[in-house]
């Protein structure tokens, strides 16, 4: 009969109750970093409506958690004529929301919580191929997670609010959506998620448009401090420089200016060439 020397086994039990402590109890487990950690400050926006069948296409929308993690950011168009809002967080919470303010020349609205959850960070101006992602509510589904490039920034005369300041990506974005984040690889926000240009169908074709983080920022700040924001009109009404079918450089022409208005008061007059 063999027997088992347990003194000489001692140090190699000793090993393995090491190795054992140090996985379990040590060393922490999986850490959400990068676009992931972005996931908890995104919401799925529920609104209702006075005809809860006027909006079957898109019942539901996106919000950001923002600010001190009791203020919500989303598309103004997701909210519009709601008589009542209610946010539900990716652990399945439901909450009331009360609407703080909003600003339709950029679709913009914040919405205010009582509970306080992680708010998201905004990050640097958006640079063409840079690797983003998408999180929004897509199709009423619950949060989930596209990612892409960024296509183009500060697009503005797409033709969806009067005032824009877009980041294009490529990244899927379908109804529901609206008003998420389009977030870096460090998961800082980059924009609000605002628009899909297609031509024959409510779905994502690839080019999709975000307010960049900057104008929300800007945006934002002043509907919670000043529930509206005062945006100048200069007075001056352009035209591009060149036609439709003509050539030349890029460019914009005055062709009218506007009584009692910062450029009239500027004593500015058009000069017909």
């Amino acid at each position: 009969m063999v027997q088992t020397n347990v003194t000489a086994l001692l140090p190699r039990l000793l090993f393995q109750l090491a190795v054992i402590f140090l996985v379990t109890v040590i060393l922490p487990g999986p850490v959400k970093s990068g676009p992931q950690k972005a996931l908890s400050s995104v919401v799925s926006v529920l609104p209702l409506w006075a005809n809860a069948q006027s909006r079957t296409k898109e019942p539901e929308g996106s919000g950001i958690v923002v600010l001190d993690g009791r203020k919500i950011v989303t598309a103004r168009h997701v909210i519009k004529n709601a008589i009542s809002i209610r946010v539900k967080t990716r652990d399945g919470q439901i909450l009331a929301a009360q609407l703080v303010a909003q600003d339709p020349l950029t679709d913009l609205a914040v919405l205010s919580i009582e509970r306080t959850l992680v708010p998201m960070d905004f990050g640097w101006q958006a640079e063409v191929g840079e690797r983003v992602c998408a999180i929004g509510n897509a199709f009423g589904l619950g949060v989930s997670m596209t990612c892409g490039v960024v296509s183009a920034i500060h697009k503005a005369g797409v033709g969806f609010n009067p005032i824009e300041d877009f980041v294009q990506t490529d990244a899927a974005v379908n109804p529901g959506a609206s008003g998420g984040a389009l977030v870096a690889q460090d998961g800082r926000l980059l924009g609000v998620l605002s628009a899909i240009f297609t031509k024959d169908s409510d779905a994502n074709i690839g080019v999709n448009f975000a307010v960049s983080a900057a104008l929300t920022k800007r945006v934002i700040l002043a509907l919670v401090k000043d529930r509206k924001i005062n945006w100048q009109y200069s007075g001056l009404e352009l035209e591009p420089a060149i036609s439709r079918s003509g050539t030349g450089t890029l460019g914009a022409v005055v062709v009218n200016i506007k009584d009692n208005t910062p450029a009239s008061q500027a004593v500015l007059k058009l000069v017909m060439l």
